[in-house]
């Protein structure tokens, strides 16, 4: 777990964010779509110093979801590229605020080159007390997820390894691929409202705030709203307060 001992504030402690609108920006902006995901590049690296600078615990980000695959493969070569960029320009800056990258979803899928570099900046950013664990969702889908965590259960119950009575909620958390369970906070930009096959299982009893503003126009300030917004949310969690 994260050391964040100064979140006094009733900030979320665990929040993910649906980064909508890269594309619409772009157009609007009569950019090319690949202009839209770098800027948005840009706005994520501002959202990461403000969850440190607000004792966040984790930040987990739809970066690239298993849908995403049907876009033109333009666009798709190009958030390639951008991922590799990003990782390469922005890690020795992670490592300097103690944050810490864990990857998950189908990252294979991407190719050796992601690949290797995800697991190299894995390594590069782990530490025992992060100021922040930031988890990238790539070629990742909550139903998938879910579905591959039924498929081990049931292999280390036919082995022998566990028992049914063994299997609840604990332990397909942990058997997920997705690092962090129990989610606090949703934040979506672009206008929509759905969880769009994201976090559905940790995002259970989250709070959810949906934002018109497409996310590369999303600030530093409109996070900050999001925060002052949660922490006057009474959650009760299914009981009578």
């Amino acid at each position: 777990m994260a050391n964040n001992p100064n979140n006094k504030n009733n900030y979320p402690k665990k929040i993910g964010i649906i980064m909508d609108g890269n594309g619409r920006w772009a157009k609007a902006n009569k950019l090319k779509v690949t202009q839209g995901h770098e800027k948005g590049v840009g706005v994520v690296k501002d959202i990461v110093e403000e969850c440190v600078a607000k004792n966040i615990e984790s930040l987990t980000i739809y970066a690239f979801s298993s849908e995403n695959w049907s876009r033109p493969k333009s666009e798709v070569n190009g958030i390639k590229k951008l991922i590799v960029k990003a990782i390469i320009d922005q890690v020795p800056e992670l490592k300097e605020q103690g944050v810490m990258l864990n990857f998950f979803g189908d990252v294979r899928s991407f190719g050796y080159e992601i690949k290797e570099k995800t697991e190299s900046a894995v390594d590069d950013t782990f530490q025992e007390s992060p100021s922040l664990r930031l988890n990238v969702a790539l070629g990742y889908g909550g139903r998938k997820d879910i579905v591959n965590t039924c498929k081990e259960l049931a292999i280390d119950y036919k082995a022998g390894r566990i028992k049914t009575n063994d299997i609840d909620e604990d332990m397909i958390a942990a058997t997920s691929q997705v690092p962090d369970d129990n989610i606090d906070l949703i934040i979506r930009t672009g206008g929509d409202k759905r969880l769009s096959n994201f976090l559905l299982f940790q995002a259970a009893y989250a709070e959810f705030i949906f934002i018109d503003k497409l996310w590369p126009d999303f600030t530093k300030d409109d996070f900050i709203k999001c925060l002052n917004s949660f922490k006057k949310v009474r959650r009760r969690f299914g009981k009578r307060v």
